[in-house]
């Protein structure tokens, strides 16, 4: 059964500053700030949450359909996500706008500035299912442009698919009453720790209001592990899978979700999800950019029965 991904595709410009941003901006001045990070590495490559977490799922061996859009440059992108195999059908181009960019500074306490265009992403075609048998189980609503992600989550709803919402950096773009509804939409929500709390502060809902709208509350705490909560009281703590070494941080959280859909899809149970998502998470910061990872089947199950000591069927 496919898996439906909503949301980026995008060129990403990943690059290094050798030292921390704390030490070039002075707090007293933020109001007249003008600084220039001189970095050490650039690396350009293609991204975006769709593409990132389509990328994953289908290493895993599953199917994954992007529901996005790239502009007049855009045939590069598509040619790649048709050469690993990856569905493009429901992909728009936009003959005007250019593809979605990204530049990411990241500095020596893994600190990001980020500059996004949105280019294309607005053109996004609805998701074009009738209701049947054959529907995909479970989709992704993952960071595009707002508009894009309400119709998306609404169509999910009225076609049960079981929707992930993953609002990340979109969050501010959202009104309180558009956040609610969204999240009452969704089956299970799933942030960062400072994504959930800017969600419960807009939202002015604790842990027990959530749970009234939704099933699944998945945080994610970078090298600390995450924590998946339920609306029965289940609180489940995962522990992040051991790396070889730690290379580009970025593209690592598109990666959970992409493990943690699929054990999702699959039938695994929550702690099993979780799990799988910190295996895959593991795999993309041990590489410089967010599709530059690889693994095998038999690589993956490895390095899981390794972190988690139990075997994992794939």
């Amino acid at each position: 059964m496919p898996i439906i991904v909503s949301g980026s595709l995008v060129y990403d410009h990943i690059m290094d500053f050798p030292d921390r941003f704390k030490n070039h901006i002075l707090p007293d001045n933020i109001h007249i700030l003008n600084v220039c990070f001189t970095v050490e590495k650039l690396g350009k490559s293609k991204g975006g949450t769709a593409g990132n977490i389509a990328y994953n799922i289908k290493l895993l061996g599953a199917d994954p359909i992007i529901v996005s859009s790239v502009g007049q440059d855009g045939g590069e992108y598509l040619k790649y996500l048709n050469n690993i195999k990856v569905s493009t059908k429901r992909i728009q181009k936009d003959k005007k706008l250019f593809t979605a960019s990204c530049y990411i500074t990241t500095d020596l306490d893994d600190n990001q500035i980020t500059a996004f265009y949105n280019g294309a992403l607005g053109s996004a075609p609805n998701i074009f299912f009738k209701k049947g048998n054959k529907n995909p189980k479970w989709a992704i609503i993952s960071p595009t442009q707002k508009n894009v992600m309400l119709r998306h989550l609404s169509q999910c709803a009225g076609f049960g698919i079981k929707a992930v919402f993953d609002p990340g950096q979109q969050i501010p773009a959202f009104s309180d009453s558009e956040l609610k509804k969204s999240i009452s939409q969704a089956d299970v929500l799933i942030g960062n720790d400072y994504e959930i709390k800017m969600i419960r502060k807009k939202t002015g809902w604790g842990k027990k209001e959530i749970f009234k709208h939704l099933e699944t509350l998945v945080i994610t705490y970078g090298e600390k592990g995450s924590r998946i909560e339920t609306r029965d009281r289940q609180e489940i703590l995962v522990e992040a899978c051991r790396v070889k070494k730690i290379e580009d941080p970025t593209g690592a959280g598109d990666a959970y979700r992409a493990g943690f859909l699929f054990g999702l899809d699959k039938g695994y149970n929550l702690r099993q999800c979780g799990r799988l998502g910190s295996v895959a998470a593991s795999f993309a910061i041990e590489k410089y950019g967010t599709q530059e990872h690889s693994f095998s089947l038999a690589e993956f199950r490895k390095r899981y029965k390794a972190s988690y000591r139990e075997e994992i069927n794939l």
